[in-house]
């Protein structure tokens, strides 16, 4: 789905939504206050969000699995495979699987360690634990009180913040912004944080600063013509990258957040590019939602998450690791 424009802004339609927005908050405290969470073999490191759509958490996934496996844990990751069909436990095998079976951040995160699907959290960690993790790093799940998480990181878009502040339907929160940081550990501000949203955290909640940051050279793309199409939460976030490296942006299609491409539709869009004598480029993410032969057609721009001060992301799971 895209997100409706007036979840950026405060006006009449979220005033009319807020009764429906208080049912929504109230639902969500009752399940996390009555919940009975299981706990894994292994410690549970969640990667979340307060609001819906994408906010750079499969980057702080990717991150936060790299400097376990440097402090010596051995992470696997846990996902819903959100997009998929696969219910699982399922481990996932690119082989075997493609988005449509177990989603694309699975596909993602698979790339860099062994990745388990499931829609029961709880089962799901018991098969990583079971496989060999040290450790599990469950992208998502946040606000899914079913598994104990002994770390949790909420990771905000510092361009986007957490728009017009109001809880769905009235706005893009999942839950009421305290009730959410109350059980974080810490905060994953990715970018600038053009909302003034740090300085209304609360001081017992440390900030951990990143940046996304182009994999290889972005100088490359200086001058490029290029038509480019995503199907993430925030498209607008992809194009304007392209535009801040230089990029000709001559056209742009955007998608549902995790929208399962046709051969037809690619096949489309690279003949819009072929005509305006341009390279068709997409993100990572929807990369590996096209079929090999509709990918060779297609360029892409993959971005890594860089910490600003790596040792505080060092210092927060050493003592996961410990454990």
């Amino acid at each position: 789905m895209h997100a409706p424009e007036f979840w950026l802004h405060d006006g009449a339609v979220p005033r009319l939504l807020a009764p429906a927005a208080a049912i929504w908050a109230a639902a969500s405290r009752y399940r996390q206050r009555t919940a009975r969470p299981a706990r894994a073999a292994v410690p549970v490191v969640c990667i979340g969000n307060l609001v819906a759509g994408g906010q750079g958490k499969t980057p702080v996934a990717l991150a936060v699995a790299a400097e376990l496996t440097r402090q010596g844990g051995a992470p696997w990751f846990l996902t819903r495979g959100y997009g998929g069909s696969q219910k699982g436990p399922l481990l996932v095998s690119p082989r075997s699987h493609d988005a449509t079976q177990v989603g694309d951040e699975a596909l993602l995160l698979d790339q860099k360690a062994p990745t388990i699907v499931s829609h029961n959290r709880p089962a799901g960690a018991a098969a990583a634990a079971h496989g060999g993790a040290s450790v599990i790093v469950m992208d998502d799940g946040f606000q899914n009180p079913s598994l104990a998480k002994d770390l949790s990181l909420v990771v905000i878009d510092g361009g986007f913040g957490f728009g017009n502040g109001r809880v769905m339907p009235a706005g893009p929160l999942r839950e009421p912004v305290a009730d959410g940081l109350a059980r974080a550990q810490a905060v994953v501000m990715i970018g600038e944080d053009r909302h003034g949203i740090a300085a209304s955290l609360p001081a017992s909640c440390p900030i951990l600063r990143a940046d996304l940051s182009i994999r290889g050279d972005g100088a490359a793309w200086r001058g490029r013509r290029v038509v480019a199409f995503a199907g993430i939460g925030r498209p607008q976030k992809f194009f304007d990258t392209l535009t801040e490296l230089g990029a000709e942006l001559l056209a742009t299609r955007d998608f549902a957040d995790h929208h399962h491409y046709d051969p037809a539709t690619i096949h489309q869009l690279a003949s819009e590019a072929k005509r305006l004598d341009a390279h068709l480029v997409t993100t990572a993410k929807d990369a590996v939602r096209l079929a090999p032969a509709e990918r060779a057609l297609v360029g892409v721009l993959a971005v890594d998450l860089v910490w600003r001060d790596s040792t505080a992301i060092t210092a927060l799971l050493a003592g996961v690791v410990r454990r």
